[in-house]
């Protein structure tokens, strides 16, 4: 890779990102040195944002692109220059080059037929995902939880079901992998097996020929599709790790925190891969996030002779008048002392009350180790409390899923006692994700057995871990039971989940397989993933090394947000876009 390319500029924040952008240099930005000229760079929406999650406009502007503009927006023509248009494929016709994100056949086809004396260039980056972080990916669909799991928009959910397969597929393509596919078995989540299925002909497919004509084997990976109903219970804690704790209690939107200064000014910052110590913050627990900020400033001060005392944001404004040599340093480390003081704010005002509670409904002890007994003494102070409607609702709803259901009458009175009987359905549509929310009071039912963690707990209000850490663990370990975890295509034999794969069988390596040793795990939940999930990702990854670990799914989602999205599920049909419908939109 030619180290002056704008590839090496660009943090590789995703494994995926590397052989994405990788891409890009080998079409669209060579293609401009080719050509010497100054162009246009054209995107649409969804193009924007992959775009933007990888590079910078001055890394653009060092390959020749001097201007990026909006697909649907209207603009005055600069016939001097030419244009670059990246998008997903539409009906719609170019007379310039055109790189698309991924094309189906009948598309590319229709184009060749009646467009082509049009276009001068046109190729296909196989990508439809969007890299989140160095290890997560999304569709960026949020509407897909609507359309697969509302029983108004049942029309809607083979669509929708097979776009995903179609963006996991170029996820897979863009590592080079062609994984084995298992997905969770379960009478009450068959989105799941209707995923897999998708995808495993998909790969087939893709796979059939490779470049040189040779039909491509199976590497070293392993994908497993589960759905959202398979842990409810990590969506709805609080958790108190810096980054899922700032996206529960505070108001960030697009990954941006607005927040004031001492002097009332409004501020913002961007919490993404390019600020460095939000990476190193983001998984750790609130405490240490507390202690350890004020530390690092204090060692910016004491490089510069600075008067000890207490770390505030008052001291932080004064010392950056003081040493403007270090303003860059102190302001990364005021955004996150700002922050890290809302968050505990909220803490000490509701939330440390409501963790102890919640920690024993959803893991089923108490701190002492005993179990809970009788879950309904756990829940009642919470009820009584004058907390807000939301966190009773996540209070009665841990309750619920504590006992995998509750009879009518029980769960009448607890609506009763949250004062929420015109908006039950934040309770009563969970049934359709397959949770259990009324059961008869004869049946019983058996609790999956979890991983013992208790030597692992470090904070009291911290126990709960999420399923899907047990299940990446499991994976790992090759002990996923083949009777709950069906194979919907075969691992190669060499797969042990170690990454212990013999010279012999191991496949040749790639550009991206240069970059790793082992094999790799991708995991891929349908209805949104938590940000305690992705942390997981990293944990079990930074604890195995010989496995990667990589989780995506359609969105991420918070508390609020799933209450909102399980709460509309019962109402009518909804206007619900696929990645190039939105495109158009």
């Amino acid at each position: 890779m030619n180290s002056k390319s704008f590839l090496v500029l660009v943090r590789l924040f995703m494994l995926s990102c590397y052989l994405f952008l990788t891409g890009i240099k080998d079409t669209i930005i060579t293609d401009c040195r080719k050509s010497e000229v100054w162009k246009i760079l054209i995107l649409d929406p969804f193009t924007t944002k992959l775009l933007s999650s990888c590079c910078k406009m001055s890394d653009l502007m060092s390959e020749k692109i001097t201007i990026v503009e909006d697909l649907y927006k209207s603009r005055e023509p600069v016939l001097e220059m030419k244009a670059i248009y990246f998008m997903t494929p539409t009906a719609k016709v170019f007379n310039t080059e055109i790189y698309f994100n991924y094309c189906p056949d009948e598309l590319f086809n229709n184009m060749k037929l009646y467009c082509a004396k049009y276009i001068r260039v046109c190729k296909e980056i196989n990508i439809s995902f969007m890299p989140q972080e160095a290890q997560v990916f999304t569709c960026d669909n949020p509407e897909a939880f609507q359309s697969i799991y509302s029983p108004h928009c049942q029309d809607k959910k083979k669509k929708t079901l097979e776009t995903l397969a179609d963006q996991l597929v170029t996820l897979c393509a863009t590592l080079d992998e062609y994984p084995g596919v298992r997905y969770k078995k379960d009478s009450n989540m068959v989105n799941a097996k209707t995923l897999a299925e998708l995808v495993d002909n998909k790969l087939a497919r893709h796979y059939e020929m490779d470049d040189s004509g040779k039909k491509k084997g199976k590497t070293q990976a392993q994908l497993l599709i589960v759905e959202r109903g398979f842990d409810p219970v990590s969506p709805i804690l609080h958790e108190l790790t810096y980054q899922a704790m700032a996206y529960d209690l505070i108001d960030i939107q697009s990954d941006t925190y607005k927040y004031k200064s001492k002097d009332g000014a409004e501020k913002q910052a961007l919490l993404n891969e390019d600020d460095m110590l939000w990476v190193k913050l983001r998984h750790k627990h609130i405490a240490e996030v507390s202690e350890q900020i004020p530390k690092m400033v204090k060692e910016i001060s004491a490089n510069k002779k600075q008067p000890d005392g207490k770390i505030t944001i008052s001291n932080l404004a004064q010392m950056m008048k003081k040493m403007p040599s270090f303003r860059k340093q102190l302001t990364e480390k005021t955004v996150h002392l700002q922050l890290a003081e809302d968050c505990m704010k909220h803490f000490s005002n509701n939330v440390e009350k409501l963790c102890k509670a919640e920690q024993d409904l959803a893991v089923g002890l108490d701190v002492d180790g005993q179990k809970v007994k009788d879950p309904m003494r756990t829940l009642l102070p919470v009820l009584l409390h004058p907390y807000s409607t939301h966190d009773k609702i996540r209070a009665v709803l841990l309750y619920i899923f504590s006992l995998n259901g509750t009879t009518d009458e029980n769960l009448s009175k607890l609506i009763q006692h949250v004062k929420i009987e015109d908006q039950r359905e934040f309770i009563l549509n969970w049934k359709e994700l397959g949770v259990p929310i009324i059961t008869s009071s004869s049946i019983f039912n058996r609790k999956p057995p979890r991983r013992d963690r208790s030597q692992e707990e470090k904070y009291n209000l911290s126990r709960w871990t999420p399923v899907i850490k047990d299940v990446m663990e499991d994976a790992v370990e090759n002990k996923l039971d083949t009777r709950e975890w069906p194979h919907q295509s075969e691992c190669p034999a060499a797969w042990n989940g170690s990454g212990a794969v013999s010279a012999r069988q191991k496949h040749k390596a790639s550009a991206q397989d240069e970059r790793r040793t082992g094999s790799r795990l991708i995991i891929f939940v349908i209805g949104g993933i938590t940000y305690s999930e992705m942390r997981s990702a990293y944990e079990v990854t930074q604890a195995v090394k010989s496995c990667e670990v990589i989780i995506g799914s359609s969105h991420i989602l918070t508390p609020t947000s799933l209450l909102d999205d399980i709460k509309v599920l019962s109402k009518g049909p909804m206007e619900v876009f696929t990645i190039d419908e939105r495109s158009n939109a």
